[in-house]
């Protein structure tokens, strides 16, 4: 047997064991898992996600969850959303617009097949598979033949579920159920959500950039207990030793020139004339020296307290200039701290002054933290994961002696008393009214 033909074998083996696996999955998320994940046991791709017919992404390899929220995912469903070709497509990226083909670069890789997942007429779905090289006429052949057996095993399902539910509805127990969800639903519970938390200084002394120039040295490292007028860093001083020594030098001169003027004007009527513009001259002389010693009396920059000394890397920071007033250390009290959670906009919910948090730190899953909130932002920012969250700050009830500057975890934030069932659709209710505009 040749190389090729034990190579075929060998697909066609695999072919038969995704459709078995296909049509042997029991629910819609353990489908699309193997969709997205197994086919790579087949297909030689780096990125595979499946769309649902109405152009919504149901899962993405070697991703658990999808983030509806992620610019990838709505940037894809939009770009689907123009693509009407029934038949399996290759994505040229090359035929897009220039502001579609700088998207396109950011979030997919180069070649792209899109295959729709069909039962007759009807559009069960759609299977994007990307990678940097180009696709095969034989891989595009399996990819049509496992897409018809995954349209196939997606229909069962479906079809499955909407069964069981037409089953249901025509039984009494289902209007007992209905009766039961109703009163469970009008059961009291408080609403709250979970965002990110962080643990942080309270009331930190900023330490900024006295004047413009160059970080020469930074003698203490960062997270150091420091006292009161110990150097947290030093400038580069040339400029400002020469800057000064020119000053002293203008000074001397001038001072020297109103004396000559002060001791001629006794004879001479024009030297007379002349000493009160030299005396000015040396006034100003005067004026440049000071501010060129000040400026160099701030080439060490101490600290006015004591504390934990907080900032990034000192190689971040030696060599660069800096600004009047550039933030580039604070000093923090360890002793005295709070957490700072971000809550999502999409998670957001009404909050006030003294609301009850609940944080998990990673270093402690298992213990829980009591804290309230001290305050809530009004307006939401931009997280480095750049969504929008709204920050919030809240106090601990109890001292915790393990609580470190920088630690992270999870906040369960509560609110006022709802409804279950207003705790459990607040969000689909929100995306409605978004969608309809009421």
């Amino acid at each position: 047997m040749t190389r090729t033909e034990g190579a075929d074998n060998s697909n066609l083996s695999v072919l038969l064991e995704l459709e078995s696996m296909a049509r042997r999955a029991e629910t819609d998320n353990a489908l699309h898992f193997l969709i997205v994940n197994e086919t790579r046991k087949l297909l030689n791709y780096r990125q595979a996600i499946l769309l649902s017919g109405d152009n919504k992404v149901e899962a993405v390899s070697s991703l658990s969850v999808v983030d509806r929220n992620a610019p990838m995912v709505t940037w894809l469903e939009t770009f689907i959303s123009e693509k009407t070709e029934r038949d399996i497509c290759q994505i040229d990226s090359n035929e897009l617009s220039e502001n579609e083909q700088t998207q396109f670069r950011e979030f997919s890789f180069q070649h792209v097949v899109l295959c729709p997942l069909r039962i007759g007429d009807r559009l069960i779905g759609k299977l994007w598979l990307a990678r940097e090289t180009a696709w095969q006429p034989n891989e595009l052949i399996l990819i049509e033949r496992l897409a018809e057996t995954y349209a196939h095993a997606w229909s069962a399902l479906l079809a499955g579920d909407l069964f069981k539910l037409s089953y249901l509805a025509n039984k009494k127990v289902a209007a007992v159920i209905v009766a039961g969800l109703f009163l469970v639903s009008l059961f009291p519970v408080r609403v709250s959500t979970i965002a990110p938390a962080e643990i942080i200084p309270l009331d930190p002394m900023i330490v900024s950039a006295p004047i413009d120039g160059v970080i020469h040295e930074l003698p203490v490292a960062p997270n150091t207990l420091i006292n009161r007028d110990d150097v947290l860093f030093r400038y580069e001083d040339t400029n400002l030793r020469n800057g000064y020594e020119i000053a002293l030098q203008a000074r001397n001169v001038a001072t020297a020139r109103l004396r000559q003027a002060s001791q001629g004007a006794f004879g001479d009527d024009s030297s007379r004339g002349r000493v009160v513009l030299l005396r000015a001259e040396l006034d100003l002389k005067e004026t440049e020296l000071a501010y060129a010693l000040e400026l160099l009396n701030q080439v060490e920059v101490k600290a006015e307290a004591d504390g934990l000394l907080v900032y990034s890397e000192a190689s971040d920071w030696v060599g660069k200039p800096v600004a009047v007033g550039e933030r580039v250390m604070e000093i923090v009290d360890p002793d005295k701290v709070q957490f700072r959670i971000s809550l999502p906009v999409d998670d957001a919910i009404v909050l006030t002054e003294g609301s009850e948090v609940e944080v998990f730190l990673h270093a402690e899953p298992l213990t829980s933290i009591q804290a309230s909130i001290t305050r809530t932002s009004y307006n939401a920012h931009l997280t480095p994961e750049n969504n929008l969250a709204y920050r919030i700050d809240a106090a601990f009830v109890d001292e915790h002696p393990d609580a470190r500057i920088g630690l992270q975890g999870s906040a369960r934030v509560y609110g006022e008393q709802v409804s279950l069932f207003f705790y459990v659709f607040r969000r689909p209710i929100s995306t409605l009214r978004q969608f309809f505009g009421v």
